[in-house]
């Protein structure tokens, strides 16, 4: 007899939050590196907003350690060149893009040394090898 459990309910990731350790030089990174627009609770900003998804930075939180720490992926248009536009930017690329499967997938630091992950679909040919 098996018993029907009701639904969860999830939908989407809603907030992703990240330590930082100088939350100053955070919001810059966000701010003016990558050009996130802020993301408000009423009055408060409480993060930036990454499509529709919030990432809140946390100053309070133990200090960023290379394990653990979170996985976020972000989506992209074509990872390689995003790849190219973060370089531009002076941005530290942790991991170059590589195929896996059937996605582009890389990753680079933010101003805290949080690692954060970036993909899109890779083409099917092979043909770009970007």
């Amino acid at each position: 007899m098996s018993q029907t459990l009701p639904p969860l309910g999830i939908q989407r990731v809603k907030v992703v939050a990240l330590a930082v350790r100088e939350i100053d030089r955070a919001n810059r990174f966000y701010k003016e590196t990558l050009g996130l627009e802020p993301a408000f609770e009423g009055e408060e900003q409480v993060g930036w907003w990454l499509g529709q998804v919030i990432l809140m930075l946390k100053p309070d939180w133990a200090a960023p350690t290379e394990f653990p720490n979170p996985r976020v992926t972000l989506a992209t248009d074509h990872a390689p060149a995003t790849q190219e536009a973060l370089r531009a930017r002076g941005i530290v690329i942790a991991n170059e893009v590589q195929v896996y499967g059937d996605f582009y997938v890389g990753s680079f630091l933010d101003s805290e040394g949080n690692k954060l992950w970036f993909c899109s679909p890779a083409p099917q040919s092979g043909a770009d090898s970007q």
